[in-house]
């Protein structure tokens, strides 16, 4: 390889010049090189070329020092992070994302996170279909979402990390600009081979953004293109057509993400909006009520529990009025008051499950000087929970200021009217007359006898079919 000063000696004998001092080769040792002015082979330059003869294809061609490669490779990197629209998300991959959030997930809730994390590295790593990340705010799905974009980038793969408020204004200002930059700007969108667009329904909701969008999804939707969505809205609540693909499962993956905001370490702590106790009822669910059902039962008692079933299940798909499940214990009431608010909870909603008692234990302890929540928080949560669930409502020997109590929340619930589900071992006849007046009310409540239902049995092993091929399944409504 020619050394620097044989260099300057060959151009000086072949054009019979002085150099310049600008280009002498102490020049070429200055910080203002490009390459490392300490380095043996280039001597600062940079570049490097092989002495072949003529007519070589190497010849004549500069190759880049291998002083400058970790250079080269860091300027790579922030090219592509900043045409990826990554530069403000450097930091987030999977290395650093916490499952254990900052000591204040439930046990249920780390499981969640941690499935979420789990689904993302498994698309980060065959970037297959769609992933679609639902959760409140602060739970996560930004981060998983960047990191799986920094992942991809790490293999080389082109793409685009954008909230959707950002594409479209990235979009719009293409009509500012000369030559076909919209056309190009959409295009590249549909076809990129990564799409990743964080906060979806947080944009404008105008007739020009919405049909964008939806040109864009469908496009990528109909091509089964790698995409990957996070969102804070119920599905229900986009547009109806890109709702409809995002509910389609042989190419959607969809995560819901039940978590406390991270941002915000220590609520929730005292926060009523805790008062629910679902997340300990995970298990119940329509699916694993069905392998309940026991042999021998009568004609009539498998009626009077199907007939349960389908009327938790029609509940759970489209909630409104009262749902009332009357009975003993051990017939399945509150497993089936449950498995709506699971239902309801993957479909992004926040049921508010509460033992009766427990819910009056809440509102005692918010008189006390040392509580951290008021009265009212916990009053107006649970007057006003999108969907309520009492379970084991009994009267028969509350006090009168607990029978006020309850009237107050119901009556309010009844007016609104707001979706209410109540389980309860009496018959309705039994109930605080108050409160019965409102459970009789037919065109609001529907009441679900269930005294005809053998008891199940709290032992797991009895009872239960030991083939499941034999178990008996429940129409539900479809």
């Amino acid at each position: 390889m020619e050394s620097i000063d044989d260099l300057i000696g060959r151009v000086k004998k072949d054009f019979g010049v002085e150099l310049s001092p600008e280009i002498k080769r102490s020049e070429y040792r200055s910080d203002a090189l490009p390459g490392d002015p300490d380095c043996p082979i280039c001597h600062g330059i940079g570049f490097v070329s092989e002495e072949v003869p003529f007519g070589d294809p190497k010849f004549g061609k500069m190759d880049v020092c291998s002083c400058r490669s970790d250079e080269l490779e860091r300027a790579r990197i922030s090219h592509n992070q900043a045409v990826s629209n990554l530069t403000g998300y450097t930091e987030m991959t999977f290395n650093n994302f916490n499952v254990e959030g900052r000591g204040q997930l439930r046990l249920d809730e780390k499981l969640c996170l941690k499935l979420a994390f789990e689904h993302a590295q498994k698309f980060a790593r065959e970037r297959e279909g769609w992933l679609l990340l639902l959760g409140n705010y602060g739970t996560g799905k930004t981060h998983l979402a960047a990191a799986i974009s920094n992942a991809a980038l790490a293999d080389n793969i082109e793409n685009i990390f954008l909230p959707v408020p950002d594409l479209l204004d990235w979009i719009r200002a293409s009509f500012n600009e000369h030559g076909n930059t919209y056309a190009d700007r959409i295009e590249r969108i549909r076809n990129i081979p990564l799409l990743i667009l964080d906060d979806l329904g947080a944009q404008s909701t105008t007739p020009w953004a919405q049909e964008k969008l939806y040109q864009i999804l469908n496009h990528r939707y109909i091509q089964k293109l790698p995409t990957v969505l996070t969102t804070n809205c119920k599905i229900q609540d986009l547009d109806g057509r890109i709702a409809s693909r995002l509910e389609d499962p042989s190419l959607v993956t969809r995560i819901v993400i039940q978590a406390p905001d991270y941002r915000k370490p220590f609520a929730g702590i005292s926060d009523p909006g805790n008062l629910s106790s679902l997340h300990q009822l995970t298990g119940r669910t329509f699916e694993s009520f069905d392998s309940r059902m026991q042999e021998g039962l009568s004609e009539e008692a498998a009626a009077q529990l199907g007939n349960a079933f389908n009327q938790a299940y029609a509940f759970a798909q489209k909630p409104a009025g009262w749902l009332v499940f009357s009975g003993p214990n051990g017939i399945g009431k509150t497993h089936l008051a449950a498995a709506i608010g699971n239902y309801r909870q993957l479909k992004m909603d926040q049921p508010v499950f509460i033992v009766a008692a427990n819910l009056l234990d809440h509102l005692r302890a918010s008189f006390s000087p040392t509580s951290t929540v008021t009265y009212d928080s916990v009053f107006e949560k649970i007057r006003n929970a999108p969907l309520l669930i009492l379970d084991h409502l009994d009267t028969a020997n509350a006090t009168p200021w607990a029978k006020e109590k309850l009237f107050q929340i119901l009556d309010h619930r009844y007016l609104a009217p707001l979706p209410t589900v109540i389980t309860t071992v009496l018959p309705i006849q039994e109930i605080d007359p108050n409160i019965r007046s409102r459970l009789v009310d037919f065109q609001i409540c529907q009441v679900v006898q269930m005294f005809q239902v053998p008891m199940f049995s709290r032992n797991p092993n009895v009872g239960v079919l030991p083939d499941r091929r034999r178990k008996t399944t429940f129409n539900r409504g479809k």
